[in-house]
């Protein structure tokens, strides 16, 4: 142990119902897709996060809420889970093009 105070901060977290983007709640209380631009809650401010985190479950716009504890490092924000950082930094396999499929490529059930 260092005798540091660590203090807690988090961001919210979730992924668009339509196009499955991760996005980030941003001060303004906009879902924005770049973290750096996401608010980051002190242990102080957890009323005002649990209400955001209601609000965003309302919106049936989003899904897979998470509350993502972070650190300032190098005035950047940096999860600490691994899975959160990847999920930040984008898909960790290739984006294709969508598929070009005709009528006929479709089979009905």
């Amino acid at each position: 142990m260092t005798g540091k105070n660590i203090i807690t901060k988090e961001i919210l977290s979730a992924n668009e119902l339509i196009s499955g983007a991760s996005v980030y709640l941003s001060y303004a209380g906009h879902w924005l897709p770049e973290m750096q631009k996401a608010r980051v809650f002190l242990e102080s401010e957890k009323d005002e996060r649990d209400r955001q985190l209601v609000l965003a479950e309302n919106s049936c716009r989003l899904i897979s809420l998470e509350i993502v504890r972070v650190k300032h490092s190098k005035g950047r924000i940096v999860p600490y889970r691994l899975r959160d950082r990847i999920r930040a930094s984008g898909p960790s396999s290739p984006r294709l093009l969508p598929q070009k499929t005709r009528a006929s490529d479709h089979v009905s059930l």
